[in-house]
């Protein structure tokens, strides 16, 4: 059976970006939670909760997202981390109604003096009602821009980091 179009049924996509910056740099940006509203044009803030201060296999958090004409479709998330693994990969995944909702990875590549970075989503479950409303606000297209931006903002963050030691 083909894939179903992730115009009308999400279900997973990915965007790439080759940064000027070795992996664990980018990675500590990534896995820094409560920065991601410095890099992603969809989340406004993240604070870590249950006793969590940071990037750690089931560590819990709850995100503040807003998307839509000037923000104005608002809602916050739990989740937790599923992944850690510094410098070469880190994911998560949101809870929709207690359940696994969306999850999201960040997978680097070193490549010499370079890394490629790669967010993705895999889709879980996310209630009819947000299904339907995915249709008309082309949710896919939307994911796929807020993507490009959120590595964007992490490609520029990473390449004008200060490097311990270095001459400016």
């Amino acid at each position: 059976m083909p894939p179903k179009s992730q115009r009308w049924w999400l279900t997973t996509d990915s965007q790439s970006v080759d940064v000027d910056a070795p992996a664990d740099r980018i990675y500590d940006l990534v896995a820094d939670l409560p920065r991601m509203g410095e890099w992603s044009n969809e989340c406004g803030s993240v604070e870590w909760t249950n006793g969590a201060t940071g990037p750690a296999p089931d560590a819990s958090f709850v995100g503040h997202n807003h998307t839509g004409p000037r923000g104005f479709i608002k809602w916050s998330r739990k989740g937790h981390v599923l992944t850690a693994d510094r410098g070469r990969e880190f994911a998560f995944v949101t809870e929709e109604g207690g359940n696994e909702g969306v999850v999201w990875c960040y997978r680097f590549e070193p490549r010499g003096d370079r890394t490629v970075v790669t967010e993705s989503y895999e889709v879980r479950r996310i209630p009819t009602w947000a299904r339907i409303l995915d249709i008309p606000t082309n949710r896919h297209g939307a994911l796929l821009k807020s993507m490009r931006h959120t590595l964007e903002q992490l490609k520029a963050a990473a390449e004008s980091a200060t490097i311990p030691g270095a001459t400016q």
